[in-house]
């Protein structure tokens, strides 16, 4: 879906394409890091910017860095406190060899300052895809006054699940899917599917109950398309974190599919929920939220549209200060 991406944000055709593709994690890391090693030889950069915590964020980091190449990390800090996430260990091993952490809230800042990052290297900058979404939103609200499609204006819930904890596992993955049958009861449940959860409700056998609810499945959406319905729900279910974060400024009640966030301000100050993994406690707060107990949250601090100025301005300081 990099194609999608690019052409919707208007990003610009990359200089290069590393064509990792997928893998185990050591397998994917490992062509990232060979490529990449390429890359920074051929154009030898000052600094490389890593985002987020996937694996291209530790195999870049940690390539750049055996090359004595200064590295900046933007969304550093962020803890869950479970090493069963994969990307918990990308944003411990990248925060730890990075010279530059941009933070998008106060309790990364104070992980950070915790795990004995100076101050000076510390920088509380906002959101970055916060910056995105308010740029999405600008082209879906162009789309519609020009006649474009709008997403179903009745009453829905968006679902998204891809985590392997969630997904590879029958036991969870049934009890899940059977609280998104229950809910679909009484509303719809529009269901984007990613490949790994298709593949696995095939394997377990556990389309059928898929088949016999208002659960609508759908191919994975672009990131307008599911801007669009994200913004129109009256719930979404996920296992995102950046699902938390993009439905709590657009005020969308979120219940996170999961025991714990990385991202604890969607929680203090925003609309998510941590609902847990069974259909129990998914349903108790759904129960909840059907009586009226509906979360409603604030948009956090410097979550303003402008952390991507923010982050260029500190690099040209610090980096014309060498």
């Amino acid at each position: 879906m990099a194609g999608a991406f690019l052409e919707e944000l208007d990003i610009n055709e990359p200089h290069y394409h590393l064509n990792a593709g997928s893998g185990t994690h050591a397998e994917q890391t490992a062509r990232i890091m060979v490529a990449f090693e390429g890359v920074c030889l051929k154009e030898k950069p000052d600094v490389v910017v890593v985002v987020g915590d996937v694996n291209s964020t530790l195999a870049c980091s940690i390539t750049a860095k055996k090359l004595g190449i200064r590295v900046a990390h933007v969304e550093a800090g962020l803890r869950s406190g479970d090493l069963t996430m994969p990307e918990e260990i990308n944003r411990i091993v990248t925060d730890a060899v990075s010279d530059l952490l941009f933070a998008s809230e106060k309790s990364a800042v104070e992980n950070l300052r915790r795990e004995g990052k100076r101050d000076d290297q510390i920088f509380f900058v906002g959101n970055i895809m916060i910056d995105t979404l308010y740029y999405g939103l600008k082209k879906i609200a162009h789309t519609r006054a020009n006649g474009g499609s709008k997403s179903e204006t009745n009453r829905y819930c968006i679902a998204t699940l891809h985590r392997p904890s969630n997904v590879d596992e029958k036991e969870r993955l049934e009890g899940i899917i059977s609280a998104l049958a229950e809910i679909s009861k009484d509303m719809p449940v529009y269901f984007p599917v990613h490949p790994r959860t298709i593949s696995n409700l095939e394997r377990f056998g556990l389309k059928g109950i898929l088949e016999h609810s208002n659960i609508i499945l759908m191919a994975p959406l672009s990131y307008l398309q599911f801007l669009q319905f994200l913004k129109d729900a009256a719930l979404v279910l996920t296992d995102s974190g950046g699902v938390q974060e993009e439905a709590t400024v657009l005020g969308t009640p979120c219940f996170t599919l999961r025991e714990n966030t990385e991202r604890p301000i969607t929680v203090e100050e925003g609309t998510n929920t941590i609902v847990g993994t069974t259909p129990e406690r998914i349903l108790e707060e759904y129960r909840k939220f059907r009586a009226g107990i509906v979360k409603k949250g604030r948009i956090p601090e410097l979550w303003d549209g402008r952390c991507a100025e923010r982050i260029v301005d500190i690099l040209i300081t610090k980096f014309s200060e060498l």
